[in-house]
């Protein structure tokens, strides 16, 4: 074990010595992004490509893109072949952002003004997609997939509206292509991420980012038929402000990492804040902290599986329960099929290894756990 692995694996225990505790060997699946369009298709990939922006170097940009029928039904296929110990299959918490950008209407304003549309709408633009909802609806049926609140959408529009009318060529073409995801690490633009839609460059934009969470929670109840009660902000930036308003309107949990970074603005850098899961803010909302990694698509580990199971095995350690990170990513094949194919095998056989290993294992959504930990006499 080198110094580097050394590090992170102290790290790990550290961060887990914090926090809830519970006997009980639970684990729940965070997946995020669901509902963003991204890469919007191949066609668009091979147009950036040839025009020598390198989306092939970032796995966000070459393999993310709407869920079609085709992701649910295999990756459903693989959550229903594994039980726990109470008869339930796991269950992956799909943090949904509702919206994406109305490129045509933003293009007829001149770049002036900014409209989006749900993403229900973005689906039925793709033949692929067009019966996605209603997957997405037997999944919260069969107890295996539970949407919950991302932001109105994976952007910060603020960002993003301004360099559109400076007409900055990469993000200009990318925009003509119906893309606004391209990430900082492929683009010769100097600039911030267009991604992480509650950043900010000056305190003002505060009340935006309230609208936003306001707007966007009103469309998720629209779509789905009920309220999140969780959110977890896109890159993990948020202000704590914003906690007053997620709380107003039902937020009760909010995920993460053991790092929040909160922006202070005018160039200053972020303020990091620590959170362990079952600490709680001053509107009693509940944080719950990611402790394990499942990320196949970009993760540069050789065994993805067996580093889960190491993670999973340190929480159960330290009496947490196991919260892992897996992003849509991993499960999408839009745009190339062998991704999601070659994950899905590598996600049953992490499953059936957690069962293997941890006999009376519980497989919980997000708000399951938070409800339990509201519930329990705390132990931090």
């Amino acid at each position: 074990m080198n110094y580097k692995e050394l590090y992170q694996k102290a790290r790990l225990n550290l961060n887990n010595t914090k926090g809830w505790r519970t006997k009980r060997q639970i684990v729940v699946f965070e997946s995020d992004d669901w509902g963003s369009i991204r890469m919007p298709t191949k066609d668009t990939f091979n147009r950036m490509l040839e025009a020598g922006i390198r989306v092939d170097k970032c796995p966000y940009n070459s393999f993310d893109t709407l869920e079609t029928e085709n992701d649910f039904a295999a990756l459903y296929e693989v959550l229903l072949s594994i039980r726990d110990i109470n008869g339930q299959p796991p269950v992956f918490t799909a943090n949904y952002v509702t919206c994406n950008p109305d490129f045509l209407r933003i293009k007829e304003t001149d770049f002036q003004e900014y409209h989006y549309e749900s993403f229900i709408k973005t689906f039925q633009k793709s033949d692929a997609c067009r019966n996605s909802l209603l997957m997405i609806k037997q999944g919260i049926a069969e107890s295996i997939f539970l949407p919950q609140f991302h932001g109105r959408e994976h952007l910060n529009v603020n960002r993003w509206m301004n360099a559109l009318r400076k007409r900055m060529p990469e993000t200009l073409f990318g925009f003509e292509n119906k893309l606004f995801g391209l990430s900082t690490t492929i683009t010769s633009e100097k600039r911030r991420s267009y991604l992480a839609a509650f950043d900010f460059d000056s305190k003002d934009e505060l009340c935006d980012h309230g609208q936003i969470i306001v707007e966007g929670l009103s469309i998720f109840r629209k779509i789905f038929g009920f309220s999140s009660e969780s959110f977890i902000a896109s890159n993990y930036i948020w202000h704590r402000s914003i906690e007053e308003v997620l709380s107003d309107n039902g937020i009760k949990y909010i995920q993460g990492t053991f790092l929040q970074r909160e922006p202070q603005g005018f160039g200053k850098p972020y303020l990091k804040i620590k959170h362990y899961t079952g600490f709680s803010n001053q509107l009693d909302q509940v944080y719950l902290s990611r402790n394990a990694y499942f990320e196949p698509s970009f993760s540069m580990i050789r065994n993805p599986v067996k580093e889960c199971l190491n993670q999973i095995k340190t929480a159960f350690f330290w009496n947490k329960p196991a919260v892992i990170s897996t992003h849509r990513l991993n499960y999408i094949g839009g745009l190339e099929a062998k991704n999601r194919e070659s994950n899905l095998v590598l996600l049953k056989h992490l499953l059936f290894e957690i069962k293997r290993n941890w006999k009376n294992v519980e497989f919980f959504s997000s708000p399951a756990l938070g409800n339990l930990i509201m519930q329990s006499d705390y132990d931090l």
